[in-house]
């Protein structure tokens, strides 16, 4: 009985921590798969092709605005790679999509409160600065070389490389046109459910986890391992070792938030919780993405410059708020004592819910199940792949299931869907937005 009891009592905390943030998850992801609807990934790839500060700039901008999946943002990093950007801006491109996105700032608002939010971004623009220096210092020609080529080789590191390629911007007529057209509702309903889906399970384990901690570990324990006792030892200590419990936690994207938050309540230093939520793009089977996408000597020195630069800004942007006064000193989390109630929470969640039920009946009557389905089926390394003029997945032309001619040229699809929206408007997707036309076969090891 008792572990009955103590079962459902961290399901209990998962699932209030869970309302708590439902709204602000989706108004996220809202206005990120409406920034995607407007925004082509081939723009962005042109955009970062040299090193330098205004690449920089808009590695930091585009990838602000982009997915926050972890794993589809290392994806999306090798993909630009492969397709002219600089490897400095893609690494940066990558980071910036998982520390400086709008779903993180509003999860870290409702749980944790505006400092947290002012640190993680501050914070997140100083690690990316830090990066780039360490890059500019440390990173050989003859590595990136190295990378580079074993990026085109092509080998597959994780089942959400489809979404990663994932592309269905309109980039013709004018901006509200776009956003608010049929064929923009569609890409929205896909980007929000596409990346939803690719983060549900962080997301899920994140808050599994947190909601496990919060109800069996006593603060104690985590008092002293974070030295509390001992003021000073305990912020340079926290981000030290917060980088490393985010590794071993194997939880990213938004998801590493939820113990986020049982780690302030226990007694981690404020820069320490903001270098442990810097550190989801580090964990052990990222890390192994890393090795299979840029060879084992790149996936090292990834995780050295990054660990580095992930310490060194949490500690500053902790001791700069500290300095400045505005760094909170309570580690109470009211979170854990919510429970949900007729109030704006619950109101804003109700609203949203609605929202994602319409969203999800336009994904689903345009395809967009069929085409989770064929994201997980992959190209074989050696295939020679076109892009689906549609969404720019991926295609083997050997086993495609769907396929359209017209003006001369066969265009092949990922899914019924994908088809049938180019059968209605041909002339919009002829060319495709990724450089070639649907016939121009390429190896896997080419531009992907």
């Amino acid at each position: 009985m008792f572990l009955v009891d103590a079962i459902l009592h961290a399901l209990q905390i998962s699932l209030f921590m869970v309302w708590e943030v439902l709204w602000p998850l989706a108004f996220g992801f809202l206005l990120s798969a409406m920034v995607q609807t407007v925004v082509s990934k081939r723009a962005v790839a042109s955009a970062l092709g040299r090193p330098d500060l205004r690449g920089f700039v808009l590695a930091c901008g585009f990838g602000a605005a982009s997915s926050s999946c972890s794993y589809a943002a290392v994806a999306v990093a090798r993909a630009l790679f492969r397709r002219g950007a600089s490897f400095v801006n893609a690494i940066i491109f990558e980071f910036a999509s998982t520390n400086l996105v709008f779903e993180l700032g509003l999860v870290l608002l409702i749980f944790l409160g505006w400092q947290f939010v002012a640190a993680e971004f501050a914070g997140g623009l100083l690690m990316a600065v830090l990066l780039w220096i360490l890059f500019k210092v440390t990173l050989r020609q003859r590595m990136v070389d190295a990378a580079r080529r074993q990026a085109d080789r092509g080998v597959v590191g994780s089942t959400h490389e489809a979404h990663g390629e994932m592309d269905m911007s309109i980039t013709d007529g004018p901006f509200l046109s776009r956003l608010f057209s049929p064929r923009g509702f569609t890409a929205i309903s896909h980007s929000f459910y596409m990346d939803l889906h690719a983060v549900y399970v962080d997301l899920g384990v994140g808050f599994l986890v947190a909601g496990a901690l919060a109800a069996w570990v006593p603060n104690s324990w985590w008092q002293a391992f974070f030295l509390t006792g001992h003021p000073t030892l305990n912020e340079f200590w926290s981000p030290v070792i917060g980088p490393v419990i985010s590794m071993l936690s194997f939880v990213c994207s938004v998801g590493n938030v939820p113990l986020a938050v049982v780690l302030w309540n226990g007694g981690i230093s404020f820069g320490g919780v903001i270098s442990f939520i810097f550190a989801d793009l580090i964990i052990l089977p990222i890390l192994n993405i890393y090795r299979k996408y840029y060879g084992r000597r790149m996936s090292l020195y990834l995780l050295a410059v990054s660990y580095a630069a992930m310490a060194l800004a949490g500690f500053l942007v902790g001791g700069a708020f500290q300095l400045l006064g505005l760094a909170p000193t309570n580690h109470n989390v009211a979170v854990f004592e919510a429970q949900p109630a007729w109030n704006y929470t619950t109101f804003l969640d109700i609203a949203f819910l609605v929202l994602m039920a319409l969203l999800a009946w336009r994904f689903v009557t345009t395809g967009g199940i069929e085409m989770v389905r064929a994201h997980a089926r992959r190209p074989e390394a050696a295939a020679r792949v076109v892009t689906d003029p549609v969404c720019g997945m991926s295609v083997d032309p050997a086993t495609a299931t769907y396929s359209s001619d017209f003006g001369g040229t066969t265009y092949y699809f990922c899914s019924a869907g994908c088809k049938e929206r180019f059968d209605r408007e041909p002339g919009k997707y002829r060319r495709s937005r990724f450089g070639a036309t649907a016939t121009g076969f390429r190896d896997r090891g080419e531009d992907g």
